[in-house]
This record gives structure tokens, sequence and C-alpha cells, in this order.
């Protein structure tokens, strides 16, 4: 189990997938929803994206899934807003992996093997193919709209079903499509209130990879809405991998201390 961890600590910092859509409960009959302006959904993504707190802990019950196995664990991660994101991950109570992220850099240490490894944000588009940065890492655990830019243009998807907006037109994504268009669509999904994200969906045309990030339930800490369980998998022409994360715990911004070190025992992991 051990050697598949640093494959897993990555994924769980990035914290992206796949899944096609929500779970929904067998015969359940979707809702049409009320039409709203462009304007308006892109004021509330705008809203939710500032909706970081100072400080956020919580210990992760996570579910990992891939064609090659099945495991079982906990994560428990802090992040002090835009400056650092740690994250322990333990099994059967014992803990395997310390790993920490700031603005430039990641770095962690396999306690089982006694090694370590510092390298880059960069190295994240290595191991998956996208190029995310420590806010974004911050914003998919948080639940706040990845990569959103205030200066943007941003257009609506009409679903009768779905609040939808994207960085592109719905007839730019298919001439993407066609063309193999080296570059990220991004579709924003909002829970019917407005309140909150409840999916967002992130492909690449040229490569085939899709991401998707379903937040299933939201909970109320200290004046925010937080995830509280999530459904992350990613597909790939390789790999595919599902990820469930239920926050068991939840404390925001009560005051937290990241502890991270490097034996001097440890060697670089190999």
């Amino acid at each position: 189990m051990i050697q598949h961890f640093k494959q897993i600590i990555f994924f769980i910092l990035l914290g992206a997938g796949l899944i096609s859509c929500s779970p929904k409960l067998i015969g359940e009959v979707p809702q049409k929803i009320e039409r709203r302006k462009t304007d308006e959904l892109t004021a509330k993504l705008d809203s939710l994206s500032k909706q970081v707190p100072a400080t956020f802990y919580s210990k992760i019950s996570t579910k990992y899934t891939d064609t090659n196995q099945n495991l079982s664990f906990k994560t428990s991660v802090t992040i002090l807003k835009d400056s650092v994101f740690s994250a322990l991950v333990t099994y059967a109570g014992i803990p395997l992996i310390n790993a920490m992220i700031d603005k430039d850099s990641l770095q962690f240490t396999n306690k089982k093997d006694k090694c370590y490894t510092k390298t880059t944000l960069a190295h994240l588009k290595d191991q998956f193919g996208v190029a995310f940065d420590f806010q974004n890492i911050q914003q998919l655990f948080l639940g706040v709209p990845l990569n959103y830019q205030p200066n943007a243009k941003y257009y609506q998807i009409h679903n009768p079903f779905d609040y939808i907006i994207s960085n592109y037109k719905k007839r730019e994504i298919r001439k993407l499509e066609r063309k193999d268009w080296d570059d990220f669509i991004i579709k924003y999904y909002l829970n019917s209130d407005l309140k909150s994200l409840k999916k967002l969906v992130i492909e690449n045309p040229k490569d085939n990879n899709l991401i998707v990030v379903n937040y299933l339930k939201y909970q109320v800490e200290n004046g925010y809405s937080i995830p509280s369980e999530v459904s992350i998998d990613i597909k790939t022409d390789k790999n595919h991998i599902e990820v469930q994360l239920e926050y068991e715990k939840l404390e925001i911004n009560e005051p937290q201390d990241v502890f991270f070190t490097i034996p001097e025992s440890y060697e670089v992991c190999q």
C-alpha cells in the first residue's frame, strides 16, 4: 500500500476528478428551475469566490479507487488563507504521509520509508496534466469557484434543470472539441438556491481528460458554507480514479498551527 501513497497524496492535494453527474435516487425526477440572467449568476460566482475563511481545518475520511486498487484512509487538512496548505495522511491510525504546500513549493515526508520529497507545484501538471496553483487547491477543498477571474467574460449554458456558467459559449465549446483545442473549458454548476456550487467540470479537448467535482452536501460553520461530502473522480485514456471525501470534523477561523519538519536522518525519496 505505501508505495502508492506518493500518487495518492498528489491527487488528494490536487482534489480533482471526474464524475458524469451527481448521484440521484432511483425514480427521482429532475425539477425545472426558474430562468436567471447571466449577470445574476456571474455575480453569484463572484460573491462565492470571496468566501474564503482565514483558517480551515478538517479531518476527512477518504475512499480512493482506481483501475488497480481500492483504499480507505484519513486526511487531516489545514489551510491558512493564501499561504499554507498541509495534509497528514493516516492509515489505521498510523501517520504515513505529511505534506505541505505553499505558493511556490510542494514537499512531503514518507514516515514508513523515512524519506522526503521537495518539488514545485509545476510537478502537479506532470502528474495530472493540469497546472494547478496554491489558490486552486484551496478553492477545491473550500467549494469556491475554481480559477474564477472577476474581470473575465463568462457565459450561461442554458439548461432547464441546472444553472451553468462557463468560460466559453456553448457553440465555442463544440468547435474546440472538434479541433482538439489545447485549452481548459470550465463549467460551474450552481445549486438552485444560488448559495453554493453544485458541481465543477474541467475538460481539455486536446488530451481527452475530464475533471469533475461534485459537492454533494454542505455544512455551515462560523458563518461559512463548507462542503461536507464531495465526490471526486478523474478519467484519462489510461486510468479512472474515484475519490469520496467526507469532512468528519470542521474548524473555521479558529487558531491553527502547521507542523512540518524533515528529520535529518531522512533521505530523498526515490
